[in-house]
């Protein structure tokens, strides 16, 4: 605050940039300089900053009053209805026109902060020039910069959080937009539409921030204008462009990858498929999605994600709730992703089939659980529903499921309870280490002689009253209760040990289940690599055919160099026609230039006689409506007198006509009754019809299920029989001394 009131140039600008990082978003230091005696010349000096010439000293000095005197009668003073608008103008300015990065991020936060209070995101509601600065901050997203990017896209949901804003910006984004203010010095031509510059930034490889970030601004546009009644067209345009990038987001990834790239495609995963979900909201869209989306797709993102949430065992590991925990994460994706599903099973081909399969995996134990033992409200609801689809299904496995959800429930109680238990070691005495390694036996026997110890000392206070003996015994407790804390903490780890036990037990099953899936994509390889094999003597025959083609062309090409040859001979012709071209032009230009002469005093004197003929035309015009207006006002009279006569005869014949209306009305009022009964009754038949087919579709999942059991069992089978049949021909041909080829064929 000392340099800032000084009269040092150098300091004043990082001094200030570091009180608008200590006062943003910190009461302590906030409430600090306002019990400082000097506060009030302090603010005079900010405010004297304001018409600094450097734009990074203005943000920088807005910040420290925003976060200062907001809520005070001085910020209300500075950010009054007077003052916001040319602190908007400013802000929007500093943030298009900026000297760098650095004051288009302090800009940014200074707008994010100022939209928090009520009152002035509801001035910036208002504010006349709101379309042009979006624009303009739009066409900051064209730049390859991804921290500005980064920033604007953080602006603009800040700004969707005010529901005024909020359909504002859809307007900008979705519907056409006219000419927009460029930035200064900008010369090149008008860019792409907001919502094309937004899809670009998800097709293009950026870093994870941009994406998440224009796939939340995304969901909160596209969630408004599915608010809506009905969708407009040009939304439903953007959709279908946008489809196929999300589309692309969900490709597939190798589970073997780092957790970091894992954890980015689960994010990923998650926010495109709330996005779907919105998009599948209304039925407009819910059309072009389910045209575009497949069961296939859904089930190599489910497959994948399955794959990654059971990758190794030090996942499993981690608290169940820990935000960095990989799990946690691939099951919130997963779970959109049968969201999505569910969402679509009835628009898309095989959709229902693989959704009901899905469920039926044991799999799909770990993610459910997750989500139902959850702190996030959406996550739990998303896992009830789930589970409400699931339960009914044959093959589900309920049981797995609760014994899931209650160890997660039991590692949470065990983690609480050892988090209290060790605060209460820390505050005991300390202990040597080496009493780490006691079990719990020899624990309860020094618990033992130490309570003997004790009651032979009671024996020996009450008969000899030292004051000593007392003193030995508060060591004694003290030790006993240090000794009873170790045992309950030996127990306790006794107890997580098993419960790890049991979960490395589940893992081991979980990896031959992989191993079983390995075994099969590596049979599904050998059949890829015979097919590629027919494919290289495709080519072999077609490169032997793109040979002779290339015999051909140099015959062409021959022929094309005489072609040439000729066409040389054409032009020094075309260049001797072009000199007595050139001459001939210079003079018809002459002609030109004075006949242009002539023609502009010709319009000049008819420009004249024009005007004089307009104005007594018009004088003549006016002259004529008068006398008009004259005539139209009596007859107007006349018709009103006449039309008041006709209006009364009019009244008592409408009367009538009303009293038999309503005796109409009654009738059909009674025949709607009647169509309404008959329609409850169509109803309950229709929800019996669409319940038996759930059920059959219920029971074609189940028997798809047994129908890829028998398949395998019958490949062992045969398995066994090609074995028999080899060893029946061995003892043929052991027995006979030679081998008969059509023995070999019949066997």
């Amino acid at each position: 605050m000392t340099n800032i009131q000084s009269q040092n140039e150098d300091v004043v600008m990082p001094c200030l940039g570091v009180m608008a990082n200590l006062c943003r978003d910190n009461p302590s230091v906030q409430s600090h300089i306002k019990s400082l005696d000097h506060v009030k010349q302090f603010y005079r000096t900010l405010i004297n900053f304001l018409a600094h010439s450097s734009l990074t000293v203005v943000v920088f000095t807005l910040s420290i009053l925003a976060s200062l005197t907001l809520s005070e009668k001085v910020g209300d003073k500075l950010f009054d209805s007077k003052n916001i608008h040319q602190t908007f103008q400013l802000v929007f300015n500093i943030i298009v026109n900026g000297d760098g990065t650095l004051t288009r991020k302090y800009s940014v936060d200074l707008l994010v902060d100022l939209l928090k209070n009520p009152k002035i995101s509801d001035y910036l509601s208002r504010y006349e020039h709101f379309s042009a600065c979006v624009s303009q901050v739009l066409g900051l997203l064209r730049s390859k910069d991804p921290d500005s990017a980064a920033k604007v896209l953080e602006l603009l949901l800040a700004m969707c959080t005010v529901s005024g804003l909020r359909s504002l910006l859809c307007d900008m984004v979705f519907k056409p937009a006219g000419p927009r203010l460029r930035a200064a010095g900008c010369r090149q031509g008008p860019g792409p539409e907001g919502g094309l510059v937004l899809v670009q930034w998800l097709s293009s490889p950026v870093d994870e921030t941009c994406a998440i970030r224009t796939l939340q601004l995304l969901n909160e546009l596209l969630e408004e204008s599915s608010g809506a009644e009905n969708m407009s067209e040009s939304t439903l345009s953007f959709t279908e462009m946008l489809l196929p990038v999300l589309l692309g987001l969900l490709k597939d990834v190798n589970p073997t990858q780092g957790d970091a790239q894992l954890r980015k495609h689960c994010r990923l995963v998650t926010h495109t498929s709330s996005l779907l979900l919105i998009l599948c909201s209304e039925d407009s869209s819910r059309s072009v999605v389910s045209s575009q989306v497949s069961a296939q797709l859904c089930l190599s993102q489910v497959e994948v994600l399955l794959s990654c949430c059971h990758r190794d065992n030090t996942i499993s590991c981690l608290p169940p709730g820990s935000h960095n925990d990989l799990s946690q994460v691939c099951a919130e994706a997963l779970l959109k992703t049968l969201e999505l599903m569910s969402r679509l099973r009835q628009q898309v081909k095989d959709m229902e089939t693989s959704f009901y399969r899905l469920l039926q995996d044991q799999r799909m134990v770990t993610p459910l659980s997750l989500a139902l033992t959850s702190h996030h409200r959406e996550r739990v609801q998303t896992g009830l529903a789930l589970l409400f689809e699931a339960t009914p299904l044959p093959d589900f496995p309920l049981l797995v499921l609760g014994e899931s959800i209650a160890a997660n429930n039991a590692y949470r109680h065990r983690e609480a309870e050892l988090s209290i238990k060790r605060v209460a070691v820390q505050e005991a005495p300390p202990l040597r280490t080496n009493t780490c390694i006691l079990d719990s036996s020899s624990s309860s026997r020094s618990v033992s002689s130490l309570v003997e110890r004790i009651q032979s000392g009671l024996e020996l206070q009450e008969q000899m009253r030292d004051s000593h003996v007392s003193d030995i015994i508060d060591v004694y407790e003290q030790k006993l209760a240090a000794f009873t804390s170790k045992e309950s903490c030996l127990q306790d780890l006794l107890e997580a040990k098993a419960l790890a036990l049991s979960q490395a037990d589940r893992l081991i099953a979980q990896y031959r289940l992989q191993r079983a899936q390995a075994e099969a994509e590596a049979r599904k390889l050998a059949s890829l690599l015979k097919d590629a094999e027919r494919g290289r003597e495709d080519l072999l025959s077609q490169l032997s055919g793109q040979v002779l083609e290339v015999e051909r062309s140099r015959a062409d090409m021959e022929e094309l160099l005489q072609h040439n040859a000729r066409l040389q001979k054409d032009s020094e012709e075309h260049q001797a026609l072009k000199g007595a071209y050139n001459a001939l032009l210079n003079r018809f230009n002459e002609t030109e230039r004075l006949l242009k002469e002539l023609q502009a005093a010709h319009i000049s004197l008819s420009k004249q006689t024009d005007a004089l003929r307009r104005n007594q035309e018009v004088l003549q015009q006016q002259m004529d409506k008068m006398a008009a207006v004259l005539e139209d006002r009596e007859q107007q009279i006349q018709s009103l007198q006449s039309d008041i006569q006709k209006r009364n005869d009019d009244i008592t014949a409408l009367s009538a006509e009303l009293r038999a209306a309503e005796q109409q009305l009654k009738d059909k009022q009674q025949q709607k009754d009647e169509l309404e009964d008959k329609m409850d009754i169509l109803r309950k038949e229709l929800n019996k019809t669409e319940q038996a087919r759930k059920d059959a579709s219920i029971k074609a999942s189940s028997l798809e299920l047994q129908r890829t059991q028998l398949e395998s069992k019958l490949k062992q089978k045969e398995e066994e029989l090609n074995k028999h049949s080899a060893m029946i021909a061995m003892i043929h041909s052991l027995s006979s001394g030679k081998l008969k080829s059509d023995v070999n064929l019949s066997l």
